[in-house]
Parts: structure tokens; C-alpha cells; sequence
């Protein structure tokens, strides 16, 4: 299919592109590589296929992916630099299915943590750490990974206490000690002079390290608990309505807004609500939270509607057939909890507080396990 002047039309010009850079040496996309060069062929807007592949870099990891000069396997991808071009491409290998679905925030962590890893390497305490990165974080992560998706606050808590250890550990050498002769006053001294957060990040290792013997057993003081400023019902019911009839924020940024103030639900959730969820019965609009799904009352059922008819990321080769309510950049992803967090809070929206408030509300008017399950969140409250 040819333009006037017998210029290529833009597919063709991508379906070229994409078969010599595919090419395994035979003439041919190589076979592993076929279900990417369908997906990327047939993307509704192939001149952003054809800007994508006018990178470099991403011209040369298809070229060694179709060479075999690098393994189609998430672990070979790990070690690669650039990792936002590959993290891209593993994305849409995955949906694809030229590699097989691993959740994206592991798949995030384990690329982080090779990297970190290969730094230590020959420094004093790359083993205790690496221990504890392997047989401590990677289980969790990997095992919470297999019941849900692991949020994006998940991993950075994970690269948190790694980086902390690491910072802890180099802290103990400037004040000579070792992990063997650490003492009493050292674990005091490191606490009082650190701010809270530093605190936090550190007490996974160090119950892990003493627990396991990595460590002298040593007394951990008390962390304090920091409680944010109650939100009034009067001041949330102002903020829906302020919301609901705000001028400025996309009506998808407005939507999670209200589940936020309404149904206390956190964005890693948020994110994660795919069209399906939405329902009708008769005039009814229903959203499916937990079990049963909540009905969703007028005028946020027309702006939750509106927002799934209006919804981003929807025109490239990433995205295209996406359910999810809030599709992301990325193949197969959901938008960022981070992005979207940012996007609610420019709406003057306290997160933390507007959910603690919705929930203070809604078990005044139902039992806290109905109002649980309605919500999706786990009904024993500890």
C-alpha cells in the first residue's frame, strides 16, 4: 500500500523497519520474536512505532534479542543498561506473550537489586547484605507477588531497608565496629542521631540480621507513631462536592478522587480497577470494589462514566485494547499509583486523611466486616 508520489505509507514503512531489525540472519523475523511484530505492526499509530525505533538503543537490543547475542529471558534482561528502554521492551514482550507476565514491580526490584548487588561486589559486607536481600526481601516480595500485585509502595519500602542496611553497615565501619562486635551503645547512638524515617527503613534488617544471627542479639528502641491531622466529615463532604464540580483535573484524576473520599480506597487500588469493574443494573451504576459491588451515586456515577469513555494512553502500540480504568505509558500497566497520587493531591486532596475519614464513616452506617468486604479490604483489623 502505497501514497500518491508512490511514497511507503507509514505501516509499511514500520512493518519494513521492523523486519530487518528483527531479522535473525535467515531473511526472517525470528519466530520467538513474531507475536512482538504483530503487536507492533498493528499499532493504531504507527508513527510512534516508527519514533520508537528511530532509537538507537532500542534498534540494537531487538537486533541482539533477534541474534540471540541476548536471551529472551527476564534474568538476561536484568543486568542490561539503559533499563528504561528495556524495562519498556519487557513490558510489551510480556503482553505480548514473547516472555512470560511477571509482576512488574518484582521484575523492577530484582533489576534494582542485581545492579546494587554488582556494586558491592568485594566490599566487606556484600555478603551479609546480599544475604539479607535473598533470603530475606526476595521471599516476601515474591511471595506477597503470588497472592497480588505488589505496589509501587511495596518495592520502594524493599529498596528503602536494602539501601538503609547498606548506609547502617558503612555507618558502623566509620565508627569502628563490625556486625560481630556491634553493641548496645551503638544501636542507641545510631537511633539518636538518625531521623525517623532512616529509623523505619532500617528495623527490617536489623530484626532480620539479629533473629538469624547475623547479628549480636541487642534491644531495638520503640518507634513512634505518627498520626496525621483528622479530616472532619464536614470538610470531606466539602472536598466531593469541590471536586465533583472542579473545573480543572481530568475527569479520570477527578474519579479517583471521589473513590478516594467516598470508598477510602488507596491508589494502588485505584489503579488497578479495570472497565469490567463497572456495572449497570437498570438505572443503577455498580462498582465492583470487594463483594457485593457498591452502588455509585449520581453525580459521581456520571463522572466515573465519563471517565472510563475518556480514558489516556489508549492510541499506542502499549495499550490498545486496555481494561484497565486508568491505563498507564506501559504495555499491559495500569497508570503509576505515584502519578496519579500526584495528580489527586493537586486537587487539594489529602490522601491518608480523606480515607481514614470515608472509613470513620462508613462503619457508622454498616458492621466493619460488611463494609470491609464491600471494599475489598481484609476483614480482621489488627
Amino acid at each position: 500500500m502505497t501514497r500518491s508520489g508512490g511514497r511507503l505509507c507509514e505501516r509499511c514503512t514500520l512493518t519494513d523497519q521492523l523486519t530487518a531489525v528483527l531479522d535473525d540472519g535467515t531473511g526472517n523475523v525470528t519466530p520467538p520474536l513474531e507475536p512482538l511484530f504483530n503487536a507492533l505492526r498493528a499499532t493504531p499509530t504507527p508513527k510512534s512505532g516508527l519514533a520508537w525505533l528511530g532509537n538507537l538503543r532500542v534498534r540494537e537490543l531487538l537486533a541482539d534479542l533477534a541474534t540471540g547475542r541476548i536471551d529472551l529471558t527476564h534474568e538476561a534482561l536484568h543486568p542490561l543498561p539503559n533499563w528504561r528502554t528495556v524495562a519498556y521492551l519487557r513490558d510489551l514482550l510480556m503482553a505480548c506473550g514473547a516472555l512470560p507476565a511477571v509482576d512488574k514491580q518484582l521484575l523492577h526490584h530484582e533489576t534494582w537489586l542485581h545492579r546494587q548487588l554488582a556494586e558491592l561486589d568485594g566490599q566487606p559486607h556484600a555478603r551479609l547484605l546480599r544475604q539479607f536481600a535473598t533470603w530475606s526481601q526476595l521471599p516476601r516480595l515474591r511471595h506477597q507477588a503470588s497472592t497480588r500485585p505488589l505496589t509501587t509502595h511495596s518495592r520502594k519500602t524493599a529498596a528503602e531497608q536494602f539501601t538503609q542496611a547498606r548506609l547502617f553497615l558503612a555507618w558502623l565501619d566509620e565508627h569502628g565496629q563490625t556486625p560481630d562486635t556491634l553493641a548496645q551503645a551503638d544501636i542507641d547512638d545510631w537511633h539518636a542521631t538518625h531521623l525517623d524515617h532512616a529509623k523505619r527503613s532500617l528495623r527490617a534488617f536489623l530484626t532480620w540480621a539479629i533473629s538469624s544471627g547475623q547479628l549480636p542479639r541487642r534491644d531495638l528502641p520503640r518507634l513512634q507513631i505518627a498520626r496525621a491531622e483528622p479530616l472532619t466529615q464536614r470538610a470531606r463532604l466539602d472536598l466531593v462536592k469541590a471536586v465533583l464540580t472542579s473545573d480543572t483535573g481530568s475527569s479520570a484524576t477527578r474519579a479517583a478522587a471521589c473513590l478516594i473520599l467516598l470508598y477510602a480506597q488507596p491508589t494502588s487500588r485505584i489503579v488497578r480497577l479495570t472497565v469490567d469493574d463497572i456495572t449497570r443494573d437498570g438505572d443503577k451504576v455498580l462498582l465492583r470494589l470487594g463483594d457485593p459491588p457498591v452502588p455509585v451515586p449520581e453525580p459521581f456515577a456520571a463522572l466515573l462514566l465519563a471517565a472510563a469513555d475518556q480514558r489516556d494512553n489508549m492510541t499506542t502500540a502499549t495499550n490498545p485494547d486496555s481494561r484497565w480504568l486508568f491505563p498507564g505509558r506501559r504495555a499491559g500497566q495500569p497508570l503509576h499509583p505515584g502519578s496519579l497520587l500526584d495528580h489527586i493531591r493537586a486537587l487539594g486532596v489529602p490522601n491518608q486523611a480523606a480515607r481514614t475519614a470515608a472509613l470513620r464513616q462508613l462503619v457508622l452506617q454498616a458492621p466493619a466486616p460488611v463494609v470491609a468486604q464491600a471494599l475489598g479490604y481484609h476483614p480482621v483489623v489488627r
